[in-house]
């Protein structure tokens, strides 16, 4: 008995593959980065709470725009027959130089072959949290000489990620293949689309995922699928998604197309494809200075002022802080910021508590959970201040190498996440003295 063919009966193997294939966003809205409809904002990897080792990671990876048109065929002008003299090698119609490409298209690596990309470890390829890689788009993309990523004619395996608004439609077709001469017998197949919080990763009480979205629609009723190829579009309109996508610490905001072919005697068969959504905000009306002052009393006494308290993401904080009154020996001061993560039921109320900063806290009487995460820290003073001194602060945003989102208070009162910007004075003996303030973030452009 052929054990393979058994196992193959028992599982239904006839050889099908489910593709899921998204459709670009159709259009942009006025604050995207181009007017073009054509171009749509796509994501070079998958944001996540993890730090970047490289300080320069962001500039390195900005936010890329894809074509949704075909790409053109470069021209190349038309070349005229020599006759070839027995005899004698071939010649070049460009003279006795080898073979290159036409005119205004140098051949790369300047005629050499192109070198041989390693397999070899990468620190910035980190894993999905869903269980697969987050590649690069670039390497499912060509670049042409404009500088515009387009797709590779040989297929891509990775699908790019591509970021759609909150009243964007989500469409796209199913791709059923099978090996010639095999078929696939079905009781009907759906796709779905899921919004989903998922709080799996930490270890919360009750259920570990909340749908707030769920749709579903027949894509196909019973029947047999034949052909090598079978394509089943979809789609999805005037959705309201609510929330942006995200992917925390112990809890994630995930937006799904699921499809599912139901099988006789055989569990259902299901594919999944997440949807990344980004939301933009609106600036406000009125900016206010933040100034406080604080200290120790007959011992320090300092007054910090930072410009505003409403931020973009890619945006510029400045500041000073004022010595008022030294009289202890402080060494050095530091500015870093910090993100604070909160999951777990009635995170409501648990929000708008001052937590002090450490690695991870733990709320067990109300189920809450508490993550603190420095995300870039600087040392903005060396040495000893004087009495009425100055120091003013400047810290870019778009520098700090990680995947910053904006504040998010109180998301289906489930989880939160906000960001502060933490002083910090150390003294001769060490001794730490800090204060924090909150700032609000909120996203300008996609990407």
């Amino acid at each position: 008995m052929d054990v393979g063919k058994f196992f193959g009966a028992l599982t239904g193997g006839s050889g099908l593959v489910v593709e899921i294939h998204l459709q670009p966003p159709s259009a942009l809205s006025a604050g995207s980065p181009s007017a073009n409809p054509t171009l749509v904002p796509v994501l070079e990897h998958t944001p996540s709470w993890r730090l970047h080792k490289n300080p320069f990671w962001r500039v390195k990876h900005p936010a890329k725009l894809v074509t949704t048109s075909p790409p053109v065929a470069p021209y190349a002008p038309q070349q005229q027959q020599q006759p070839q003299v027995y005899g004698q090698p071939p010649t070049s119609p460009y003279g006795q130089q080898p073979q290159q490409m036409p005119y205004g298209q140098p051949a790369p690596y300047g005629g050499m072959p192109p070198p041989q990309q390693q397999q070899g470890y990468d620190p910035y390829k980190q894993p999905n949290m869903y269980g697969s890689d987050t590649n690069s788009v670039m390497s499912t993309s060509t670049m042409t000489q404009s500088g515009m990523m387009m797709p590779s004619p040989g297929g891509n395996k990775e699908t790019p990620l591509y970021i759609y608004e909150a009243d964007g439609d989500v469409e796209g077709s199913v791709v059923f293949r099978l090996p010639p001469g095999k078929k696939a017998e079905h009781l009907g197949i759906k796709v779905q689309f899921l919004g989903r919080i998922d709080m799996s990763m930490g270890v919360h009480e009750g259920r570990p995922n909340y749908d707030f979205v769920s749709l579903s629609k027949e894509l196909s009723p019973p029947g047999i699928l034949y052909q090598s190829e079978t394509v089943l579009p979809f789609r999805f309109k005037n959705m309201d998604k609510e929330f942006e996508s995200y992917r925390g610490r112990n809890v994630s905001v995930r937006y799904i197309v699921r499809v599912i072919m139901e099988r006789k005697f055989l569990p259902p068969l299901t594919k999944e494809q997440d949807v990344w959504v980004q939301m933009l905000g609106t600036e406000p009306s009125h900016h206010e200075a933040i100034k406080m002052e604080v200290g120790i009393e007959d011992c320090l006494h300092i007054e910090f002022e930072y410009d505003r308290k409403h931020y973009h993401l890619r945006d510029t904080i400045r500041g000073k802080i004022h010595f008022l009154l030294v009289r202890i020996k402080i060494k050095h001061m530091e500015l870093a910021v910090l993100r604070r993560e909160t999951s777990g039921e009635g995170v409501a109320a648990a929000s708008t508590e001052a937590v002090q900063p450490s690695p991870q806290q733990h709320h067990d009487a109300n189920s809450i959970f508490t993550e603190t995460q420095t995300l870039v820290k600087y040392e903005i003073m060396d040495g000893a201040p004087v009495k009425g001194e100055v120091i003013p602060v400047k810290l870019a945003l778009s520098g700090i190498p990680a995947d910053l989102t904006p504040t998010y208070t109180a998301v289906n009162n489930r989880f939160s996440v906000r960001y502060f910007l933490n002083l910090v004075l150390v003294d001769e003996d060490d001794r730490r003295y800090f204060k924090q303030q909150e700032i609000l973030l909120w996203r300008k452009e996609l990407g």
